[in-house]
C-alpha cells in the first residue's frame, strides 16, 4: 500500500469512501451516505476533495425516470491504495528471463507458477459441490487481496474479484488470463468463463460457471 497516497488523502472517511467504492462500479452520494451513515454535506465535501485530487471521476448514471444521476467511481490512482504482490521488480525479472532465456521464458515460469498454485487449490478445495467449492475459493481469494465474492442468480454463479494484486503483470502479460481461468476450473472442478470490465478504475473479473 501506498503511504505517501495515505497521507495525501489524510481521513479515514476518505479511505472509507474509497474502500466503498471499490466494490462497486460507482455510488451517488446518496448511495454513499445510506451506506456510510454520515452527513450528505459531509460525504459531498469528502468526494470533491477526492476528485480534484484526481482519485474519483463522475459520471451520469441513466434513470428510468428523470435526469441521470451523477455517480463517483474510482480512477487508476487508487489501485495502489489496494495490495500488491508484484511491482516493477517482478517485471524487471521477467524482462532479464526472456533476454538470458529467449522470448518464451516469462510466460513458462508464469505458466509453471500457476500450474503450481492450481494443484494446491485443487489439493485444498473444501466442499462435496460446486456451490460449496466455490463459496471456499472465493474466501481464499479474498483473503488474498482479491476483494472476491460468490454470488448466484437463476442458477447461474460467478466469483466476482473487485481487484488484482497482480494486475501490473495482468496488464503485461495477458496469457495470466488463461492460466487464472485454468486455475478456477481445477478448484472448481467445472468450466469457467472469464469475462474483464476495465473503466475508468474499475476493475472486475468475473470467473463464471454454471451450478
Amino acid at each position: 500500500m501506498n503511504q505517501r497516497l495515505i497521507s495525501e488523502i489524510g481521513r479515514t472517511q476518505r479511505l472509507d469512501i474509497i474502500n466503498s467504492l471499490k466494490r462497486t462500479r460507482g455510488m451517488s452520494v446518496n448511495e454513499l451516505v445510506e451506506k456510510m451513515g454520515m452527513s450528505y454535506m459531509g460525504i459531498k465535501q469528502h468526494c470533491i476533495t477526492l476528485h480534484r485530487d484526481g482519485y474519483l471521476d463522475t459520471w451520469r448514471r441513466p434513470q428510468k425516470m428523470g435526469r441521470p444521476e451523477m455517480v463517483y467511481r474510482l480512477t487508476r490512482r487508487t489501485h495502489d491504495l489496494f495490495q500488491a504482490d508484484s511491482h516493477q521488480f517482478t517485471l524487471d525479472l521477467l524482462k532479464a528471463a526472456k533476454e538470458i532465456y529467449g522470448s518464451n521464458a516469462p510466460e513458462k515460469l508464469l505458466y509453471n507458477i500457476f500450474k503450481k498454485k492450481a494443484a494446491s487449490l485443487k489439493a485444498k478445495a473444501k466442499g462435496d459441490t460446486v456451490a460449496e467449492r466455490a463459496k471456499w475459493l472465493a474466501h481464499v481469494r479474498d483473503g488474498e487481496g482479491y476483494m472476491a465474492q460468490f454470488i448466484t442468480k437463476d442458477g447461474a454463479a460467478q466469483i466476482l474479484e473487485c481487484h488484482s494484486p497482480i494486475l501490473n503483470l495482468v496488464e503485461h502479460y495477458p496469457i495470466i488470463g488463461r492460466f487464472e481461468q485454468d486455475m478456477f476450473e481445477a478448484a472448481l472442478g467445472t468450466r469457467v468463463r472469464r469475462q474483464v470490465i476495465r473503466n475508468s478504475g474499475l476493475y472486475e473479473c468475473a470467473f463464471q460457471f454454471a451450478l
